[in-house]
C-alpha cells in the first residue's frame, strides 16, 4: 500500500511539473494572479474584441463617406472641335477650356460656378465682312438648382450624415457590449479556476486523511485492535482518493486552458501565476438601484434606442420621397467675344454680353406606388423596432429580478454552506477519536471523510456560484467597466 502511495505522489509530481512547463502550474513564491491581471490582457488579446473594433472603424468611414457628399467638387474641362457643313465650304475649328467648382447645401441646392475660354476660327467666303475670325469667346456662370418638394429641406438631405453618426454610436455601445461579456467570460472562467484548484487541495486533503486512516488501521491491527476488514475498506478509502486527485488535476489542467483562450495566454511563454479566490461579498443587492444602472448602461437597450431613431430619420425621408420631384433651375453670367484671351476676360461684365435662364422640371412616377410602398414599410420597420425596444426593456427588468435575486439566495447559500463544513468537521472529528477508541469502524470513518468532503466542495461551489451571479448583475448593469477600471475608446 505504501508502494501504491508513493507512485501516486511521483505521478503528482510528474502532473505538476509538465503543468510548470506550460505555464500552467504556479511557484509559490510568485505573487497570485489577480482578476483584474486577467481582464487587463483579455481586453488586449480577445479575438471578439479586435472583430468588433473593426466594426466601429467601419462605422467611422462610413460617417466619413456620409459628409464627403457635402464637399466641393472641381470640375476641369478642355476639348478640340472641328465641324463641316455638308456640300460647302463652310468649316470651323474651336479650342475649349473651362473650370468650374460646385457644391451641394444641406437644403437640397447644387450651387456650381463655372469660367472657360473658346478659341474659334471658321474657313469660309460667306463670312460677313468685319466679323472677329479668329475670336475668342469667355464666359463665367452662376447656377443653383433647389428642390422644392421630394428632395428639399435639411431634415432629408443631412438623414445619411445623422443616420452615420447615429451608426457610430450604435457601433460604440456594441463594442461596450462586447466588453461587458468579454469581462464576465473572464469572470467565469477565472472563479472556475479557483475553484478547481480549491478542489485539487480538498482532494488532497481527503487522500492524506486516507491515507493516515490506513496506517492507523495496520498499526491497529498489528496489536489486535482492528480487524483485516478495517484495513481492506482504508485501502479501499485510499484508492478511491487517489482517483478523486487525478480527476481533479484533469480538470483544473481543463481550466486553466478556458482561461489561457480568453487571456490569450498561448501566445506567452511565461508561468501562469497561482490564482486567488476573491472575498464573497455579504452584501445584498437593491433591485431599484440595479434596474436604474441596466436602464441607464445597458449597452444592447441603448443600441436599440439609437436604432428607432435612424429608422425615425428613414421614415421622414421616405415621407418626403412621396412628393412629386419639382426642381427649380436657374444661372445667370456674362460672355464675351474678343480679338484676344485677354480681352476675353478683360471685357466680362462691361461690354454688355449675358445669359441668364429659369426653369422648373416637374416629374412624377404614375400612382408613386413604390415611393408609397416604401413610406409604408419604413413606418412598419419603425413600429417593429420599437416594439422591440418595449419588449428588450421588459425582458431587462425581469433579467435584473432574477440577478438580484440570485445573489441574494446565494449569499444565504454561502452561510449555510459554511455552517455546514464547521458541522461536518466536528462530526468528522468525533468519529476519528470513536474509531481511536475502538468504538467506530474504518468504514464509518470513511463515509464522515466523504461527507466532510462533499460539503467542503459544496461550500466551494457556493462561493464560486455567487462570484459568477454578482458577475452577472454587474454586466447587466453595466458596472463591470468600473468595477475594472476599464476605459472605452471615445
Amino acid at each position: 500500500m505504501a508502494k501504491s502511495l508513493n507512485l501516486l505522489l511521483a505521478a503528482s509530481a510528474l502532473f505538476t511539473l509538465s503543468f510548470a512547463l506550460q505555464g500552467e502550474e504556479p511557484s509559490q513564491a510568485q505573487a497570485p494572479l489577480t482578476l483584474d491581471e486577467c481582464v487587463a490582457r483579455a481586453l488586449v488579446k480577445n479575438f471578439d474584441l479586435k472583430i468588433q473594433g473593426y466594426s466601429s472603424a467601419i462605422a467611422g468611414e462610413t460617417l466619413t463617406i456620409a459628409k464627403a457628399d457635402y464637399l466641393p467638387i472641381f470640375t476641369d474641362n478642355a476639348q478640340k472641335n472641328a465641324s463641316q457643313t455638308y456640300a460647302s465650304d463652310y468649316y470651323t475649328r474651336s479650342t475649349q477650356g473651362s473650370i468650374g467648382v460646385s457644391q451641394k447645401i444641406t437644403t437640397g441646392a447644387v450651387v456650381s460656378v463655372a469660367t472657360g475660354l473658346s478659341y474659334e476660327r471658321a474657313l469660309s467666303l460667306l463670312l460677313t465682312p468685319g466679323s472677329l475670325n479668329p475670336a475668342y469667346l469667355g464666359n463665367i456662370t452662376l447656377g443653383i438648382t433647389q428642390p422644392l418638394l421630394a428632395g428639399a429641406g435639411s431634415t432629408v438631405n443631412r438623414a445619411a450624415i445623422n443616420r452615420a453618426r447615429i451608426g457610430v454610436g450604435i457601433a460604440s455601445l456594441n463594442y461596450k457590449s462586447r466588453v461587458l461579456l468579454v469581462i464576465d467570460n473572464v469572470e467565469n472562467a477565472y472563479y472556475n479556476l479557483c475553484y478547481a484548484s480549491e478542489q485539487l487541495a480538498v482532494k488532497k486533503h481527503s487522500l492524506e486523511l486516507a491515507q493516515a486512516l490506513y496506517n492507523e488501521a495496520v498499526s491497529r491491527r498489528q496489536v489486535g485492535v482492528a480487524t483485516d476488514l478495517d484495513v481492506l475498506q482504508a485501502q479501499v478509502g485510499v484508492q478511491t482518493a487517489q482517483q478523486g486527485v487525478i480527476l481533479a488535476m484533469q480538470t483544473l489542467q481543463d481550466n486553466q486552458d478556458n482561461l489561457f483562450n480568453l487571456i490569450g495566454q498561448f501566445e506567452f511563454t511565461d508561468v501562469l501565476r497561482p490564482v486567488e479566490f476573491p472575498s464573497v461579498p455579504t452584501k445584498a443587492p437593491s433591485f431599484a438601484l440595479s434596474y436604474k444602472l441596466a436602464k441607464d448602461n445597458q449597452p444592447d437597450l441603448l443600441a436599440t434606442q439609437m436604432t428607432v431613431r435612424q429608422q425615425e430619420i428613414d421614415t421622414a425621408t421616405a415621407k418626403n420621397a412621396r412628393l412629386p420631384s419639382l426642381d427649380l433651375g436657374t444661372s445667370v453670367g456674362y460672355n464675351t467675344r474678343e480679338s484676344s484671351a485677354g480681352r476675353a476676360y478683360d471685357q466680362l461684365g462691361s461690354n454688355g454680353g449675358y445669359d441668364w435662364q429659369v426653369g422648373l422640371t416637374f416629374t412624377m412616377p404614375w400612382g408613386m406606388k413604390a415611393q408609397n410602398a416604401q413610406y409604408r414599410t419604413a413606418v412598419y420597420t419603425l413600429n417593429q423596432t420599437r416594439t422591440q425596444y418595449l419588449q428588450q426593456e421588459q425582458l431587462l427588468m425581469l433579467d435584473v429580478r432574477a440577478a438580484v435575486r440570485s445573489v441574494r439566495a446565494n449569499l444565504d447559500s454561502v452561510k449555510v454552506a459554511s455552517k455546514a463544513t464547521q458541522l461536518s468537521e466536528q462530526q468528522y472529528e468525533l468519529e476519528r477519536a470513536r474509531f481511536a477508541a475502538g468504538l467506530s469502524t474504518a468504514r464509518l470513518v470513511l463515509q464522515s471523510q466523504d461527507d466532510l468532503e462533499q460539503v467542503r466542495i459544496s461550500e466551494l461551489q457556493a462561493k464560486v456560484t455567487l462570484r459568477i451571479a454578482v458577475a452577472a448583475l454587474q454586466q447587466l448593469e453595466g458596472t463591470s467597466l468600473k468595477h475594472f477600471h476599464v476605459e472605452l475608446p471615445k
